[in-house]
C-alpha cells in the first residue's frame, strides 16, 4: 500500500527531474503546424497532379499522339482553351504541381546529401 501511495504522490508531485528532457510547449505546438502544413501541401501536390482533371497520366499519350502522328487536338475534344478542352482539360494545373514537386524533390534529395557534409 505503501508503494502505490508512493508512487502516485510522486506521479502528481511539481518535482521535476533533472535528467529529464523538457519541451517547450511552442516548440511542440509549431512542429504540431508544420507538420499539417507539410502534409497538406504533399497532399495538393499529389492530388493536383494525379486527380485533377484525370491527371497528368492522362494527357501524356494524346500529347505524344498529336506531337508525333497526323492526330490533333481536336481529335481528343479540345474546341478551346477557356471552353472545352477534352482530353487536356487541367492541364495547367497538372503541369504546375509536376514543376513543384519536381523542386520539393529535388530540395529533399539535395537537403538529404548536403546536410551532414562540412564545407
Amino acid at each position: 500500500m505503501k508503494k502505490i501511495s508512493d508512487f502516485i504522490l510522486d506521479f502528481f508531485s511539481d518535482k521535476e527531474d533533472p535528467e529529464e528532457i523538457g519541451y517547450d510547449p511552442v516548440h511542440v505546438g509549431a512542429m504540431i503546424i508544420l507538420v499539417l502544413l507539410g502534409l497538406s501541401l504533399t497532399f495538393w501536390l499529389l492530388w493536383a497532379l494525379l486527380v485533377f482533371g484525370g491527371g497528368i497520366q492522362a494527357k501524356i499519350l494524346p500529347l505524344i499522339q498529336v506531337l508525333f502522328t497526323s492526330k490533333t487536338v481536336g481529335d481528343f475534344g479540345y474546341v478551346g482553351y477557356p471552353y472545352e478542352m477534352g482530353v487536356f482539360e487541367g492541364w495547367v494545373t497538372n503541369i504546375i504541381a509536376l514543376v513543384f514537386s519536381i523542386l520539393v524533390i529535388t530540395g529533399i534529395w539535395y537537403i538529404f546529401t548536403y546536410s551532414g557534409k562540412k564545407q
